[in-house]
């Protein structure tokens, strides 16, 4: 949107008066064109060709919960992307990981983030963490439109509850329902192994390094049956990326924390490779 030049200040007044604090409301109000499922598209010739995220899992943990997903990016039956990001923090205490449509995705990410940064500045406080879920959920219903024709956008939300004391998961569909998960959920094209994965292994009473361990296991299990995922590429140095979130706020593992992670999983694989157990135990 450009500035207003011919009123007294450098912005237009839209940008000057109190109103609500969705900055969703706020573009639809000022400039609609540019949210997502306001975009029309060309007639559709056939599948549209596009990268695509693959899969995310998250587990809780007594403190908190972690959130990660692997790094590969497909297209048709393509690798697309190597080490693309599906892992993005939401604000401080919340994260979203992506699958889907992957350029759609993280637009919504970007849109998101900036949804609870208004919030917060407007109101001068944060939202709940079941008001940033029911956001989100409304932010992938507008691309309802978008879905039906192949670019669906399928996130994972999780995210620390200050009010309740804990880590919380989310789930979504194509059409925006939310689902809240106990325990443990995955998303995207091989979340039926890394769920599969995660029922045999999840504890209510994990370490977080016992929950950091456990949805790298999984993603590992997912790329194992599902091509489109990716597992840890260790001559390319490429791991997945892992993020916990507790009462001190979203933490990004380094590199180097998720690369040992990964090493130890693929030494005990090597040593026992149909040891389902023996990541964890």
């Amino acid at each position: 949107m450009e500035a207003n030049t011919r009123s007294t200040g450098r912005l237009p007044a839209a940008f000057l008066t109190p109103g609500s604090s969705s900055f969703m409301d706020f573009l639809s109000d000022q400039s609609p064109e540019m949210l997502p499922g306001n975009r029309s598209l060309p007639p559709l010739q056939g599948a549209i060709e596009a990268p695509h995220g693959t899969t995310i899992v998250a587990a809780s943990f007594p403190g908190g919960v972690v959130l990660a997903g692997d790094r590969r990016a497909t297209m048709g039956n393509m690798i697309a992307q190597r080490d693309i990001e599906k892992v993005f923090p939401a604000d401080e205490y919340s994260a979203v990981g992506i699958a889907g449509t992957a350029g759609l995705a993280v637009e919504m990410v970007k849109l998101f983030q900036l949804e609870l940064e208004h919030f917060e500045k407007v109101e001068g406080a944060q939202l709940s963490l079941e008001g940033k879920a029911n956001r989100l959920s409304t932010m992938i219903r507008s691309n309802l439109a978008m879905a039906m024709q192949g670019l669906a956008v399928v996130p994972l939300f999780a995210g620390y509850d200050v009010d309740r004391d804990k880590g919380r998961i989310f789930s979504y569909d194509v059409t925006g329902g939310r689902s809240e998960e106990t325990g443990y959920a995955a998303t995207g094209s091989g979340s039926i192994f890394a769920r599969g994965s995660m029922k045999k292994l999840y504890r209510e009473d994990l370490t977080q390094e016992q929950a950091l361990t456990l949805v790298v296991q999984a993603l590992y299990d997912a790329a194992d049956d599902d091509s489109a995922t990716g597992g840890p590429d260790v001559a390319r140095r490429i791991y997945p990326i892992v993020t916990v979130i507790t009462d001190e706020g979203f933490r990004r593992l380094t590199d180097q924390e998720s690369s040992e992670i990964a090493r130890s999983i693929l030494e005990r694989r090597l040593e026992q490779p149909d040891g389902p157990r023996a990541a964890l135990l």
